[in-house]
């Protein structure tokens, strides 16, 4: 099957250009046909669905990507994205990709009201992604022959299953920092919530 088993589909970047865009177009959608009160009468679906996408897997996985790939490149480029892509992927396009991503999801964190999910729910929800995700590389890697991204050529079994371990650490604790930014961002408006609900 090759290299190009997976085809874009095997970067968790572009998996994370996918979530962010469905995420802003229900966003968008819900503008429209849902609501973005603090408490309305009765919270319409597409508000649920926004909720909890942007609290599961937009935020997080953002995060991560923008956070692992600068991290990687500081340490050796060569490990995540080879200097030799650089003539057919410029540096803005990586901007772009890595680091808007971040910028724009805080962003909405600050614009727009959302009320988390229970903990558990949300942390299922991204569990369940980022465990997929992590099978779907070694699928790629089972018929391609192939890490999709280098650094995992260079640590043996004990050290990619610390990395991968790290990673799904990781992830989870941006959830974490997620939910804990939008009670403080939001904590008026979520303790008005709450009092409703009482």
């Amino acid at each position: 099957m090759g290299n190009n088993f997976g085809g874009k589909f095997k970067f968790l970047t572009f998996l994370d250009a996918i979530i962010q865009a469905v995420y802003f177009t229900i966003s968008l959608v819900n503008d429209f046909l849902g609501s973005n009160e603090v408490s309305p009468i009765q919270v319409p679906l597409i508000r649920k669905i926004k909720d909890y996408l942007m609290a599961s897997l937009a935020f997080p996985v953002a995060m991560n990507v923008g956070i692992s790939f600068w991290s990687l490149m500081a340490i050796d480029r060569e490990l995540v994205f080879p200097k030799a892509f650089d003539a057919f992927f410029p540096g803005w396009l990586n901007h772009i990709m890595h680091t808007n991503i971040m910028i724009f999801i805080i962003l909405e964190l600050f614009i727009s009201f959302r009320a988390y999910p229970k903990r558990r729910k949300g942390l299922l929800g991204l569990t369940v992604f980022m465990i997929s995700y992590l099978i779907w590389i070694h699928v790629i890697k089972y018929y391609s022959g192939v890490w999709v991204y280098p650094v995992l050529d260079v640590l043996n079994f004990p050290l990619r299953l610390a990395f991968f371990v790290l990673i799904l650490a990781i992830t989870l604790s941006l959830y974490i920092l997620g939910e804990f930014l939008n009670s403080r961002i939001w904590a008026k408006e979520l303790k008005q919530l709450s009092k409703k609900s009482n």
